[in-house]
């Protein structure tokens, strides 16, 4: 049978056998990575790439979405300052009531004669937050609805105030001192 040649050049004397050793183990380690190499650094690499992809796909969309929760929030903020800074005084003793969409109920608030007229005629609007209401110029409720909508309670439409041109009662107007 025939000798290896590591074998035969231990015999010879010419390699011992700490250095035959280390080639036998270089040998493996060379075709354990050519291997590796050709089989699954493919497979590998390509499922390593998709997943790194999907993650980044992934960071990308949760990074949106805070930004445009950050972006509603700032809105909300700003809508809120201009509700404050805006407010018209007018508490009074005369009743208005409007609708509540945000709880589908009638509410009442209390204002002065001359608000009750500008609310009526759409010149003034009713802004709420969580807490209480605001009675704020039609103008800063149309910039506070552009912000944040569901702020914006009552804007009167006036548009219902002029009489169709077909109504017989148009010749009658409601009279403006009319409460209920």
């Amino acid at each position: 049978m025939a000798k290896s040649l590591a074998d035969q050049l231990l015999n010879a004397g010419l390699v011992d056998k700490k250095k035959a050793k280390q080639a036998e183990q270089q040998k493996r380690k060379t075709s354990r990575q050519q291997q590796k190499g050709k089989a699954e650094p493919d497979e590998t690499q390509q499922r390593l790439a998709k997943e790194r992809a999907e993650k980044a796909e992934r960071d990308r969309e949760l990074n949106r979405q805070r930004q445009h929760a950050e972006q509603a929030k700032a809105l909300r903020a700003q809508a809120w300052q201009m509700l404050r800074q805006s407010e018209v005084s007018a508490s009074g003793e005369v009743r208005f009531s409007f609708t509540d969409p945000r709880v589908n109920k009638i509410k009442q608030l209390y204002v002065d004669e001359t608000a009750q007229a500008q609310l009526a005629k759409g010149r003034l609007a009713i802004c709420a937050d969580d807490e209480r209401f605001y009675v704020v110029p039609r103008n800063v409720a149309d910039k506070v609805a552009e912000r944040f909508a569901d702020a914006v309670i009552f804007i009167a439409d006036t548009k219902a105030v002029e009489p169709d041109e077909d109504d017989p009662y148009k010749d009658f107007p409601i009279p403006d001192d009319l409460m209920w």
